[in-house]
């Protein structure tokens, strides 16, 4: 078992920390929330006073921060992270951030000798509490097979996207689809809905069809169709809004950076800012159904 440095433990960063004590690892964590480390030590981590604590002597670091900028700044500099790890860590940030910082950390990490890949992670809260997250990583080979060893205790799907900075905007274009077939599909629903079939037939014939696709399948947005989902638990999330809107944002900047004219991108992140503006932030990205329904 290995011993585990956790930094950042927000709705999806605690539980994937939890999973890995569960797994047997030892962990030490740091975040801000006084709460957020209660559920931790109570799950049997041990709460650390600083970031620098949290990561002394471990084998790994794990971090899930908000933005480009905090991950820059906990690891680079002479007082940052990477300048206290042993050339042995290896590092893991789960963060969802625009590619360069990721690569800025990750050459500066190389350049110390340490292992460093960027590890965003899709699924939403409910697969980080279950452990079948899927990580998008970016770095070298053999980090890639070091890092598999503890993402497995996180994770299902995980794959080795690239060079640093590519498990970002491998993440970047995953969300930036889902959020193109999420309202697709969204429109399709309430177009049959108003010309009199079940919203649930209709699901069924789309998913024996050429339209099946995973917000159909696995996160039905009608209330109603599919129990667990978001949309029939008032829109509780699972994936926030604010957050599509986030990782949009930054798969517009990685569009740009790379001259793709991605126009249903571009609507995509159009219609979630404006559900955002409206006050829809907290619900989850699904209710960007509800929308259709006012237009009813």
């Amino acid at each position: 078992m290995a011993h585990v440095g956790f930094i950042g433990l927000g709705n999806m960063g605690g539980p994937m920390a939890i999973n890995l004590v569960k797994a047997g690892h030892s962990v030490q964590v740091f975040d801000l929330s006084p709460e957020a480390c209660q559920q931790l030590r109570d799950a049997g981590a041990v709460v650390a006073d600083t970031a620098s604590d949290a990561v002394r002597g471990a084998d790994y670091v794990i971090s899930m921060l908000p933005a480009g900028k905090h991950v820059a700044g906990i690891y680079l500099g002479d007082d940052g992270l990477l300048a206290q790890l042993d050339k042995s860590t290896t590092v893991l940030d789960c963060s969802t951030i625009d590619a360069p910082p990721s690569r800025e950390v990750g050459q500066a990490a190389a350049a110390m000798g340490i292992g460093f890949m960027d590890a965003p992670v899709s699924g939403g809260v409910a697969a980080a509490a279950a452990g079948t997250l899927a990580f998008m990583c970016g770095g070298e080979a053999d980090t890639f097979a070091r890092a598999r060893i503890i993402l497995a205790d996180m994770g299902k799907n995980i794959f080795h996207a690239g060079p640093a900075g590519a498990g970002q905007v491998a993440k970047g274009c995953n969300n930036m689809l889902l959020a193109i077939h999420m309202i697709g599909t969204c429109e399709a629903l309430e177009m049959g809905v108003r010309n009199g079939l079940d919203p649930k037939v209709l699901s069924e014939i789309m998913l024996a069809s050429s339209g099946r696709n995973w917000s159909l399948e696995v996160y039905n947005p009608f209330p109603g169709v599919m129990e667990k989902a978001p949309a029939s638990n008032d829109y509780k999330p699972g994936f926030m809004v604010d957050l599509m809107a986030k990782d949009l944002g930054l798969a517009m900047a990685i569009a740009e950076q790379s001259g793709v004219d991605n126009r249903m991108g571009q609507l995509a992140k159009e219609l979630y800012s404006k559900l955002q503006a409206e006050g829809g932030g907290q619900q989850d990205f699904s209710s960007i159904m509800q929308t259709l329904h006012k237009e009813a």
